[in-house]
C-alpha cells in the first residue's frame, strides 16, 4: 500500500434524520493507486462516493458517525467546491453533461470550474482530445445529441480539465456497450499509468472493476465486508458466486475470518 490519498474511517451516513445508508464502511486508497468499491445495488457504494466529495449535505444526508480525510485536510469540514479545487473531482452516476452546449463547451466548463488560464485549459483540452478522439470529432455537437458513451467520456473529460489528483467515479459502466466501456476503461488505465492519476470507482461490473483495479473493498448493506488486492479478489470464487446472486458476503467474511467456537464448560 502506497502513502493514502484519501482514508474513509468507519462511517455512518443518514439520510432525513432516520434512513440509516451506511452503518461502518471504511477504505483506504494509496496514491497512484486504482481502487473499486464493489457492491451490488443498494449496497452504498453511491452515498460512499457522495461522502467522499461532502455532496451529502445536498441531498438531506449527514455522516453520523466516522472521518474522511483527503491528502490531510477533513474533508466533512471542507466545502464541495474547495475540494475540487484541492484535487478530489467527481464524475456522478448518470453521465450528467449540460445537454445544450456542445461538447468542448461541456469540457471547458470543468476547466472554469478549477480557476485555469487560458493557456491552461487549452492544454488540457488538447489533453482530453488525446485520450477520446471521439471527442475531438464531435467537439461542435450538442451533448444531448452524442451518444450514451461520448456522454460518459465527456463527463469523465469535464473532470480532467479540474486537473484531479483524485478522479472519483460512480458507476461508469453503466448502461454502455461492452466496447465502450473497454474503451473507457484503457483511458483510466492509461491515466494512472501516465499521470499517476489516482482514481476511486464505484462499480456494479465487477469482473471490468476487477480486472483494471489495483486493490477492491466490498460493501454490502452499508458495511464493509472484504478488502484485498483485485488479484485476490478476482479469484475467489465466493466472488464470483456473490455477482452471480448466489452468495452472501456476511457469510464469505466469516468464513475467512471465522468466529472461534465456544469452549464446552
Amino acid at each position: 500500500m502506497t502513502t493514502p490519498l484519501l482514508t474513509i474511517s468507519g462511517i455512518r451516513a443518514v439520510y432525513n434524520h432516520s434512513v440509516v445508508a451506511l452503518s461502518d464502511v471504511s477504505v483506504t486508497i494509496g496514491r497512484g493507486s486504482i481502487v473499486a468499491l464493489l457492491g451490488a445495488n443498494g449496497a452504498g457504494k453511491t452515498t460512499t462516493l457522495h461522502a467522499t466529495a461532502n455532496l451529502l449535505p445536498a441531498e438531506r444526508g449527514r455522516i453520523a458517525a466516522g472521518k474522511i480525510t483527503f491528502d490531510g485536510q477533513d474533508v466533512l469540514a471542507t466545502s464541495p467546491g474547495t475540494l475540487v479545487r484541492s484535487g478530489l473531482v467527481s464524475v456522478l452516476e448518470g453521465r450528467h453533461c449540460f445537454k445544450s452546449l456542445s461538447v468542448e463547451e461541456n469540457l471547458i466548463t470543468g476547466a472554469a470550474g478549477r480557476g485555469s488560464r487560458r493557456r491552461e485549459a487549452s492544454a488540457d483540452l488538447e489533453r482530453v482530445y488525446d485520450l477520446f478522439p471521439r471527442l475531438k470529432a464531435k467537439r461542435r455537437i450538442s451533448s444531448g445529441l452524442t451518444s450514451g458513451g461520448e456522454q460518459q467520456m465527456t463527463a469523465i473529460g469535464r473532470a480532467l480539465m479540474a486537473r484531479p489528483r483524485l478522479l472519483v467515479l460512480d458507476e461508469p459502466s453503466m448502461g454502455l456497450a461492452p466496447l465502450v466501456i473497454e474503451e473507457i476503461f484503457k483511458t483510466l488505465s492509461r491515466l494512472n499509468k501516465e499521470d499517476g492519476l489516482t482514481i476511486f470507482l464505484a462499480e456494479q461490473n465487477a469482473a471490468i472493476a476487477l480486472r483494471f483495479a489495483h486493490r477492491a473493498t466490498v460493501i454490502e448493506n452499508g458495511h464493509s465486508v472484504l478488502e484485498d488486492t483485485a488479484a485476490a479478489l478476482r479469484a475467489r470464487p465466493d466472488i464470483k458466486s456473490f455477482y452471480l446472486g448466489k452468495a452472501d458476503l456476511h457469510a464469505a467474511a466469516e468464513a475467512r475470518n471465522p468466529t472461534p467456537s465456544p469452549v464446552p464448560a
